[in-house]
């Protein structure tokens, strides 16, 4: 989701755009055969290029230093004991920090965030699509995202994860307005409801019966002054009440039912990133 505040000059991700780019489908000149290397030296290369490779060359220099350290100072088995203290360590700092959306460009800090939370309610039936193309056109066109397409017992939500500034309150006026400091949000709630009306009709035509998807906004920054608010039909609420804001919610789904629902939205949602 973008971060920054949207002004007149700024489109909705879900309206149509002609930026006058040239057909991409023209002819291209024909690509030069890359020069051939022996299988060796590709093999070694790839190794070298592989940033997990590079984490794990950081991490045995690092732990061999802290056993050379840990031995010297301590004796050998504490020494030991210090350097796989160290591996373990970055291991789950490393898991915690990074985002496990493979095809996003690069997730944003608010995304991470709310994945963690959702990566949670997996054991309670919760089925999760990240970064999902809405299209708009037969064509399969359209600028509409939704950030996190969860499936679960109570039933389907399209989320969109926000970071507005802090220092900005954030008010609503009789559940129909809803203001960032001097900012009218109204075009980032008819976006997000429309992406999830889309997307309902969508996955509705895959599985053959209705199925509702209830749009929310979840905001990083500012405080929010309720817990879960309706405004104009979307729920807005803080970030950190994601998680909550899907559990306690009464269960209509079936396991079947989420299963089924979550396949049709795998093929008929692409990712939106590659």
């Amino acid at each position: 989701m973008a971060i920054m505040e949207r002004g007149n000059t700024q489109q909705a991700r879900g309206q149509p755009r002609d930026d006058g780019q040239p057909d991409e489908a023209q002819e291209q000149p024909p690509m030069q055969e890359p020069e051939k290397r022996p299988p060796g030296d590709r093999t070694l290369g790839a190794m070298l290029g592989d940033p997990r490779v590079r984490v794990w060359a950081w991490r045995i220099g690092v732990a061999l230093a802290v056993l050379v350290v840990g031995t010297a100072m301590f004796g050998g088995r504490l020494g030991i004991t210090a350097a796989v203290l160290v591996v373990v360590v970055d291991v789950v700092r490393r898991s915690r920090r990074d985002s496990s959306i493979p095809a996003w460009q690069k997730s944003s800090a608010a995304e991470r965030r709310t994945e963690k939370q959702l990566r949670s309610l997996q054991r309670n039936g919760y089925l999760v699509l990240h970064a999902r193309a809405v299209p708009r056109d037969d064509d399969g066109v359209s600028d509409g995202r939704i950030d996190h397409l969860v499936i679960g017992p109570s039933g389907v939500y399209a989320i969109d994860s926000e970071k507005w500034d802090k220092r900005l309150p954030v008010r609503t006026l009789s559940h129909r307005k809803l203001f960032h400091g001097p900012f009218n949000k109204k075009d980032r709630l008819d976006e997000a409801r429309w992406e999830a009306d889309q997307a309902s009709k969508i996955i509705g035509g895959q599985v053959g019966f209705e199925v509702p998807v209830q749009p929310s906004v979840a905001i990083y920054g500012p405080s929010i002054p309720w817990k879960v608010m309706r405004v104009r039909d979307v729920d807005v609420y803080a970030g950190n009440r994601a998680r909550s804001y899907l559990r306690r919610r009464p269960k209509i789904l079936t396991d079947t039912d989420v299963q089924r629902i979550f396949q049709a939205a795998e093929k008929a949602l692409p990712p939106k990133y590659g």
